[in-house]
C-alpha cells in the first residue's frame, strides 16, 4: 500500500505541509480501498501514515520524492496533511517513473489532476525491481497492514410494523426536514450520483464525459424538452430516462424508500437512509444556487478541472464567466457573481412535479456540486442515519397490502399491467391449497 498525492501548485512540496480539498480524496483508488477510507478515524489515519508515499506534481515533465506524512487532520473541506521526505531516497524524473506506471495503479491522465489516491501496491518492491531504488536505507515497514472492512452497526428490521417504530420513534425538531432513500444492497451503494459512480478500480463511468451526455439527450429527444424553464428541470427529466446525472433521488415517503429497499437483490440486506436538514436548507427548482451547480453540466470537464477556489478574483475565470453565461440565459437578472462555497454544495432540492413518477413517488433530489463528496455519515448540514432491511419478500407482501407496488411506484400502463398479471397468474400451489 502507499499514497500517491499530487498537485498542481508548484512549490508545494517545498513546504512541510499541504491542503488537500477532501472531494479529491480517494480520486482513482480502488473501490474496496476507497469504502475503507471513507471515514477518516485515528486508527486508519494513523494506518495512512503507515503507507509510504509519492509526491508528484501536475505533469510529466517534474521530479517526484518519496517520503511519509507526519500529521493528518481534517479541516472543514480540508485535509491539512504534514510531510517529510526520505532524505536517503534522491528525487526520480517521473520518466523513469513512467515505464512501471501501471505496475503502481498510476493511471492515464492521473498524472494530470490534484488529488490523493491510496494504492494497492508494493511501492518499494516495485522502485526497487525497476531499478530504480537501491535497497538499501529503506524506511519501509516489514508488513503493511490492510485497511479492515466496515461493520456496520445500523438497527436491522424484517417487517413494516418494525420499520415504521424506527422511523416514528425519531425525535423531530419542527424546523428540520425529513428525507429518505432506499438501497437494494446495502454493500454495494453508496449515496452518490450516477454521474459520479465508478468501476471497482476507481475510474469515473461517466463524469468525464458530463456535458455530452447532457447534450446528445438534448439533440435526440429535443420536443420532450421543450416545457422546460432551467437546467434542472432538464436534469430531473434526464434522470427519469435514466441518463447519469448529478442528481440523487430522495423521498419524503419512507415507505416509498422501504420499497425501493426491497424490490431487488432479495438475498442481500437492505438499507433505508434518512436525511435530516433544516427546513431552509432545502431549495426550490427556481433557486439561484441550484442553477449555479445544475449548470455545471454544460461545461466540459477541462473548464471543470481549471476552477479555482483559491484565488480572490473567483468570478474573473474564464471558466466561471461561461458558467454564469448558461445561467444567465434561463435567468437574465442573474448577477454575475457566483459565491464560490455554493458551486461545492451539496443541496437539497424539489423540482417541479413534471411526470407522474415523481409525484407517486413523493420524489425530490439531493444536488451535487463541483467535486462534492457526502459522507456516509453525514455532512455539517445534512444528517444521516441508516436502517437494515432483510425479510424483503415478507416486507413486499406488506407493502403491497397498503397499497405500496409496481403499479403504484411507478404509474405506467405497462408497469400496471404486469402487476396486475402476476397478481392473478395461475398458481398450481395456491389452486390446492384453496380447495
Amino acid at each position: 500500500m502507499y499514497n500517491l498525492l499530487v498537485t498542481a501548485r508548484r512549490g508545494a512540496w517545498d513546504q512541510p505541509f499541504y491542503e488537500f480539498d477532501k472531494s479529491r480524496f480517494l480520486e482513482y483508488t480502488a473501490e474496496s480501498v476507497s469504502e475503507a477510507f471513507k471515514s477518516l478515524t485515528p486508527s486508519l489515519i494513523d494506518l495512512l501514515k503507515s503507507y509510504p508515499c509519492i509526491f508528484a506534481y501536475e505533469g510529466d515533465d517534474q521530479d517526484i520524492r518519496i517520503g511519509n506524512l507526519t500529521s493528518i487532520k481534517e479541516r472543514g473541506r480540508k485535509l491539512l496533511i504534514e510531510f517529510e521526505f526520505d532524505q536517503d531516497i534522491p528525487p526520480i524524473p517521473f520518466s523513469d517513473i513512467e515505464p512501471i506506471a501501471p505496475l503502481l495503479d498510476i493511471r492515464d491522465w492521473e498524472i494530470n489532476r490534484t488529488h490523493w489516491a491510496v494504492k494497492d501496491e508494493d511501492l518499494f518492491g516495485r522502485l526497487l525491481t525497476a531499478g530504480l531504488l537501491s535497497d538499501v536505507k529503506i524506511k519501509a515497514p516489514e508488513k503493511q497492514e490492510k485497511p479492515p472492512t466496515k461493520r456496520s452497526t445500523a438497527p436491522k428490521v424484517s417487517t413494516v410494523q418494525g420499520f415504521i417504530g424506527k422511523v416514528l420513534s425519531s425525535e423531530r425538531d419542527g424546523d428540520l426536514e425529513v428525507f429518505y432513500r432506499g438501497h437494494s444492497n446495502k454493500n454495494k451503494y453508496k449515496l452518490e450520483p450516477s454521474l459520479f459512480r465508478k468501476d471497482d478500480d476507481g475510474n469515473y463511468f461517466y463524469l468525464e464525459n458530463e456535458h455530452i451526455l447532457y447534450r446528445e439527450l438534448l439533440v435526440s429527444n429535443s420536443a420532450d424538452f421543450q416545457s422546460d424553464v432551467y437546467t434542472l428541470d432538464k436534469l430531473v427529466r434526464m434522470q427519469h430516462y435514466s441518463l447519469p446525472t448529478r442528481l440523487l433521488d430522495i423521498t419524503s415517503n419512507p415507505l416509498i424508500a422501504l420499497y425501493f429497499a426491497c424490490k431487488s437483490a432479495p438475498h442481500e440486506d437492505g438499507e433505508v437512509i434518512t436525511f435530516t436538514m433544516p427546513r431552509t436548507e432545502v431549495k426550490y427548482f427556481d433557486s439561484d444556487v441550484a442553477s449555479c451547480i445544475s449548470n455545471l453540466a454544460r461545461l466540459p470537464k477541462g473548464e471543470k478541472d481549471k476552477i479555482s477556489f483559491e484565488i480572490d478574483d473567483f468570478n474573473g475565470q474564464n471558466s466561471v464567466k461561461r458558467l454564469i453565461h448558461f445561467i444567465k440565459e434561463e435567468k437574465p437578472y442573474f448577477e454575475p457573481k457566483i459565491v464560490p462555497d455554493d458551486l461545492r454544495k451539496i443541496v437539497c432540492v424539489k423540482g417541479k412535479q413534471s411526470n407522474d413518477r415523481i409525484s407517486s413517488q413523493s420524489g425530490a433530489f439531493l444536488l451535487y456540486g463541483l467535486d462534492a463528496v457526502m459522507d456516509e455519515e453525514g455532512t455539517p448540514d445534512i444528517s444521516v442515519t441508516r436502517i437494515t432491511v432483510d425479510n424483503k419478500g415478507k416486507i413486499l407482501k406488506e407493502l403491497d397490502l397498503l397499497n405500496i407496488n409496481e403499479s403504484t411506484v411507478f404509474p405506467y400502463i405497462e408497469n400496471s399491467a404486469k402487476y396486475v398479471a402476476e397478481k392473478y397468474k395461475f398458481n398450481k400451489t395456491l389452486q390446492r391449497t384453496s380447495r
